[in-house]
């Protein structure tokens, strides 16, 4: 039976490699899915096996926005400190089961024997329990919960169940590393039987005016009683604690002064702190760790920026309520001092996406309006965006923004950019799939 073994993994391993050749030979994307797919037909205990081979264990990074900006961070703490243990990372964001054995697969040699010592992996929230099945982790990191894609995924406190009875059954050593700043995740860690590290906020002049109204999760979890918050830092996240019973937030493991952000806006300072976290934890130096903040530059489409005919682009993912508050809330800091402000909004409906779009009525679109400049709207559904933005209008009883509405995204692009002066930055805020589609036009290349 082993030999068998063996010669199915072998041949699930060459497969899998010839697919990602003529993928990308074909320059039909980076074949970051398909051979994994492949792979797990011929060999379905395929991935269990991959995992038993590193010698230092896998970080799995969860969450519904940050995921791959902190593993990319987190990667190159690691290797700022200088260590020549080898990592395999998802860089391309494919966080689903195919995604994570063809990242697996590409590290290994051609009788399937993986040459990489760690993994950094980002998980899509929902396979979670799906991927503890096959690996014991050295890490979890559970970055946040907000509604997202409602028809995949539920409400978030479904979620955090499924989390809770999937680590439950984990060994007592391993490491869960969680956002204290969320009711829900630090209700989570709390009940949990193995070592819960927390990081958060202690930043009181970053609080929000208000409560957002694109908020999830501001009763408490134990009790069902209104929480009682002394501010929050973005949508429910915040210093918070029940006051019927004894539920509070988690003292976090350091102070978040003490590491400089990342990126733009306050939800990047989590992503630094969670990877922080971790990257102590495994016993890097402070040094190594500020070194990779300093030099870190952002992953495809997650405040990434670029020069196109001159001008510079900048693209923010914006993929659900709470992603796209912060993205807004980000451009408005940047752009209440320039002359003229451009922003493209970009709206799909495609399976990356989520198919119902309804979750745009929770952004505050009123606050782009606010800034009297010029949105430009594209994708699959760019009527519904044009038609909230059109309410945001007469909500803010504002006529000094010109709302230009371009169903094709090549031309919308274009006009996105000719409005765009020379000295100011051109905002994207697109949904997944049209990030892909973004970023292929303006550089020519896929990533999926």
């Amino acid at each position: 039976m082993q030999l068998v073994d063996k010669i199915r993994s072998g041949l699930a391993v060459a497969v899998a490699k010839t697919t990602v050749t003529i993928i990308r030979g074909l320059g039909l994307g980076a074949g970051s899915v398909l051979p994994g797919k492949i792979a797990l037909l011929l060999h379905p205990r395929l991935l269990s096996l991959l995992f038993q081979q590193l010698k230092f264990g896998s970080i799995l990074i969860v969450g519904t926005n940050g995921k791959t900006t902190t593993s990319l961070l987190l990667r190159s703490m690691l290797e700022s400190s200088g260590s020549d243990r080898r990592i395999v990372h998802n860089a391309t964001g494919a966080n689903l089961i195919n995604g994570l054995v063809t990242a697996l697969l590409e590290n290994t040699n051609a009788i399937g024997q993986l040459e990489a010592d760690r993994a950094i992996l980002e998980v899509d929230e929902n396979v979670l329990p799906l991927v503890l099945q096959e690996c014991q982790p050295e890490f979890i990191v559970a970055l946040n919960l907000f509604r997202d894609q409602l028809d995949r995924y539920g409400e978030v406190d479904t979620i955090s169940q499924r989390w809770q009875k999937a680590i439950a059954p984990l060994p007592k050593d391993t490491k869960i590393i969680l956002n204290a700043d969320d009711p829900t995740l630090c209700y989570l860690g709390q009940k949990l039987s193995q070592k819960v590290l927390y990081f958060g906020l202690n930043e009181p002049e970053l609080y929000l005016d208000e409560i957002p109204h694109a908020v999830d999760s501001i009763y408490c979890p134990n009790c069902g009683n209104l929480l009682n918050y002394q501010g929050v830092y973005l949508s429910h996240l915040g210093d918070y604690s029940c006051p019927k019973c004894y539920f509070a937030k988690s003292k976090p493991a350091f102070e978040s002064k003490d590491y400089p952000q990342i990126l733009i806006g306050v939800y990047n300072k989590y992503n630094t702190l969670a990877a922080a976290l971790v990257a102590r934890e495994i016993g890097i130096e402070t040094e190594d760790i500020l070194t990779a903040i300093k030099n870190f530059r952002a992953a495809f489409g997650r405040a990434e920026e670029l020069t196109v005919e001159g001008k510079k682009v900048r693209i923010l993912l914006s993929k659900n309520p709470v992603g796209m508050n912060e993205t807004i809330r980000a451009v408005n800091a940047i752009q209440k001092n320039t002359q003229s402000s451009v922003t493209l909004l970009v709206l799909n409906d495609r399976t990356p996406d989520g198919t119902d779009v309804s979750w745009i009525w929770d952004v505050d679109t009123e606050q782009l309006i606010g800034l009297n400049g010029t949105i430009v709207v594209s994708g699959d559904r760019v009527y519904d965006m044009a038609l909230r933005l059109e309410y945001s209008r007469q909500n803010k009883d504002s006529d000094g923004f010109e709302l230009i509405v371009q169903e094709n995204l090549n031309q919308a692009i274009a006009t996105a950019l000719a409005q765009t002066p020379p000295r100011e930055t051109l905002h994207i805020l697109p949904t997944y799939s049209a990030m892909l589609e973004v970023r292929q036009i303006l550089t020519g290349r896929k990533i999926l």
